[in-house]
């Protein structure tokens, strides 16, 4: 447990970090990184596969029609997470990414009624109207909808929807959800080069050699994630989840300097409410189930 719980710190930490490092290449367009992104989670994930000997694994999966299309569907609703995140830190959104990383757990409980057909309890329920009415309130302070917010949330929870279906270890989980849309990346390298609007192979070079380590800051959250996920309780998980998104509003306003108005405030403050009372009514539930 406690092995597990300093996994979960470690892996949320670096999630809510990561808005820094993304800022490195605000010069170049969120595509390209994307791309680079892709291509170099593939490489250093093929490492971990090729020192694991995860072969079986991979044969398995190539075996397996089902598989193979529920790894391309969440490789690309991660990929989508990702592109809209990028481009959300290098463009001054780093708040909404707070907010729709905040919303992600809510959300899921959506997705699981509708789904998976979970039954939420009133507590539960009470969570979900509380965010949705932050939501709306945000929507109506930004004078629009806070589309990178929810974008964020619905396609990371999307993505955790996808990966129910598919048992698998998460090192080679995500070997072959970047192999699925690499093609693509090495695809937009081409178009890239063909048009002349590379960005990414101009940068200075000790600035490329810190994009070349994009793999690697995409994999070691995941795996400490992964440890920490077989090693505690999922209703302990959640509550460590809000390091991340925490720390990237703290950045967003000490750091980003972006603005924050009172009525975002108010918004947050209905998130954190929601947070808490959905997590006093999961415990509650769990506490009942137990007894009975």
């Amino acid at each position: 447990m406690n092995n597990g719980l300093v996994n979960a710190i470690i892996a949320y930490i670096m999630w809510g970090v990561l808005p820094l490092y993304w800022k490195l290449f605000d010069n170049v367009p969120a595509g390209e990184i994307l791309s680079h992104r892709v291509v170099w989670s593939f490489v250093f994930m093929g490492i971990l596969v090729a020192v694991q000997r995860r072969w079986g694994d991979l044969k398995r999966i190539a075996a397996s029609r089902s598989l193979l299309l529920s790894l391309a569907a969440s490789g690309l609703l991660i990929a989508a997470n990702w592109l809209i995140f990028i481009w959300a830190v290098n463009n001054g959104h780093v708040v909404e990414t707070s907010l729709g990383y905040y919303l992600n757990p809510l959300l899921n409980v959506l997705l699981a009624v509708v789904f998976l057909r979970e039954k939420p309890n009133r507590g539960q329920w009470l969570a979900i109207a509380i965010a949705g009415a932050a939501v709306l309130i945000i929507a109506i302070d930004y004078g629009r909808f806070p589309w990178v917010a929810i974008s964020l949330a619905v396609s990371f929870g999307l993505y955790g929807l996808a990966k129910k279906k598919i048992v698998q270890d998460a090192t080679v989980g995500l070997f072959s959800e970047t192999a699925v849309i690499l093609p693509v990346a090495l695809g937009y390298w081409i178009y890239l080069a063909a048009v002349g609007k590379t960005t990414a192979w101009t940068l200075p070079a000790p600035v490329f050699v810190e994009l070349l380590l994009s793999g690697v800051v995409t994999a070691l959250p995941l795996l400490f994630f992964a440890r920490a996920a077989a090693r505690m309780a999922l209703s302990t998980l959640g509550f460590v989840q809000y390091i991340g998104p925490t720390i990237m509003l703290l950045l967003s306003v000490f750091v980003f300097k972006e603005s924050v108005s009172p009525v975002l405030l108010i918004g947050f403050g209905l998130i954190w409410t929601a947070l808490v009372v959905y997590a006093t009514a999961s415990v509650r539930s769990t506490k009942l189930a137990k007894a009975s």
